[in-house]
């Protein structure tokens, strides 16, 4: 982003919503667990199985704090053993594009 002409107070304030967006986003697995609800709905250990390297304790922390954002969904099912779906919000889906958009540049710049 050029900040040329742009006058510092502007300047404070992205700075501002961007550090609030890394807040939610920002981690090692946010983008990981969203890109793996783009396709669609999946169950807990569908998405553990689908994203190398997570624990489940971390996937639970992580499922939690995406679904207090308003980023996923939790859909409790009353079966045995209970089933839990998650899937991409509206909200959630607007971070496809950004996904999209950081593969490109990663296969560009890395």
């Amino acid at each position: 982003m050029d900040y040329q002409g742009i006058k510092p107070e502007k300047k404070d304030k992205i700075f501002c919503t961007v550090q609030n967006a890394l807040d939610i986003v920002g981690g090692k697995w946010a983008f990981p667990i969203i890109n793996a609800l783009i396709a669609g709905k999946r169950r807990f250990k569908e998405l553990e199985r689908t994203i190398p390297g997570i624990n489940t304790r971390m996937l639970v922390k992580e499922l939690k704090l995406l679904e207090q954002h308003k980023l996923i969904t939790r859909e409790a099912f009353a079966t045995v053993p209970p089933t839990v779906e998650y899937s991409l919000t509206e909200k959630g889906r607007k971070l496809e594009p950004v996904l999209l958009a950081l593969n490109q540049w990663s296969i560009e710049c890395l």
